[in-house]
């Protein structure tokens, strides 16, 4: 039989603990006994017990100075008082000081039993209510941080979304106002001023693309996820992205197509969002490829989902960076080395849309050899 609970019985008579013992071991308690007052103490400290029988009255003291002690080793042992008719007196003071009950001598099995079981109940209710009370006041701290973790997210976005905004507008001047000197317009330039202007308007380039990123990431935050998706035509869109992905394309020798059904499909996104998925995820499709390579994007219908594939032949992504890709501001080890610009968000932007979408997002890939990341958005 299951162990019940650990029970110590402290009483110098010996017939009174040896009877108890009877009853109760059978019931499955594991019940440990003491004879004396210095006994029982002893054992209080060093052991751990569910429920203490105290006799009132013993040879070297007094069975409710052991109340303290029970009480500090664990406040919810139940501890009963067994105690003489002519003692009761003592026995409801003992209540008073902490006591759950007493039994009276001469007593029946089935009264002990009683009295033991329902002291044992008292406890698991006790210790219910008190781990019931540890989760609510886990639950408040929980609720609590996430309620600061949320401001402090929505601090950050605004920040970020100030600041892009900001930088925005004087990078974009300072680009024109060098395109101008490039093209000739301000007056002739020589050789060395034209390399050196054309230096700047590249790190021009890399600094507005990083603000557009961060207005992107900071936008795919401050998505409203109470708002309805809507079924988004697949094709048109991942169409108008290619298209605009013609020049640079061109520029890095790199073919483009698209394997499309002829008739639409649709998934549920919102349009602005899946824009957003597509310009990354092909943009770096043709940033990450060699001169001389191949970039596919192919769109299938399955019974209940879209699947979008964009595959490129480039440089690939090591096995041990694949896990981090969607973090924040990470750049895969071999994207550094090959010297090829970029923030490290387009793929963070692209997950957090793909998330508040209901879609899955994977990836295949093997440095050196090509990547393969696969879009699924549900259709209804």
């Amino acid at each position: 039989m299951d162990n019940q609970g650990r029970i110590l019985i402290i009483d110098d008579e010996a017939g009174i603990r040896q009877g108890c013992c009877r009853v109760l071991q059978p019931q499955g308690y594991e019940v440990e006994t003491a004879d004396n007052f210095q006994e029982g103490l002893l054992k209080i400290q060093q052991e751990a017990f569910d429920l203490v029988l105290l006799d009132v009255m013993l040879p070297d003291g007094k069975g409710i100075d052991l109340l303290e002690p029970i009480r500090e080793r664990d406040p919810e042992t139940i501890s009963i008082i067994i105690t003489g008719y002519a003692a009761v007196e003592l026995a409801v003071d003992s209540i008073k000081k902490g006591a759950y009950n007493f039994i009276s001598k001469p007593f029946t099995a089935d009264m002990l039993l009683m009295t033991v079981n329902q002291g044992l109940e008292k406890r698991r209710l006790s210790l219910e209510a008190k781990r019931l009370q540890a989760i609510e006041h886990e639950t408040v701290e929980l609720t609590r941080a996430r309620d600061e973790a949320e401001r402090l997210n929505e601090f950050k976005s605004s920040f970020l979304l100030m600041m892009a905004h900001e930088l925005r507008s004087p990078t974009s001047a300072a680009q024109s106002l060098v395109r101008t000197l490039l093209h000739g317009l301000a007056g002739e330039l020589k050789p060395q001023q034209s390399e050196l202007l054309s230096r700047v308007e590249i790190r021009l380039n890399d600094m507005l693309d990083m603000i557009n990123d961060i207005l992107a990431l900071a936008s795919s935050r401050s998505i409203d996820t109470d708002r309805p998706l809507k079924q988004v035509q697949i094709q048109p869109v991942v169409r108008s992205v290619m298209e605009g992905f013609t020049e640079e394309a061109k520029n890095q020798q790199v073919t483009i197509k698209l394997d499309a059904p002829g008739r639409p499909v649709a998934g549920l996104a919102d349009e602005n969002g899946l824009n957003t998925i597509m310009r990354n995820l092909i943009g770096n499709a043709i940033k990450y490829s060699k001169p001389g390579g191949a970039v596919e994007v192919a769109i299938y219908k399955e019974p209940e989902i879209v699947k979008i594939i964009v595959s490129d032949t480039g440089i690939g992504i090591p096995a041990e960076d694949i896990p981090h890709i969607w973090d924040e501001f990470f750049r895969a080890k071999n994207a550094h080395l090959a010297g090829i610009p970029g923030t490290g968000l387009g793929l963070s932007i692209v997950k957090q849309y793909v998330d508040r979408f209901g879609g899955q997002i994977g990836v295949v890939s093997n440095a050196g050899q090509g990547t393969t990341f696969t879009v699924s958005l549900r259709m209804k």
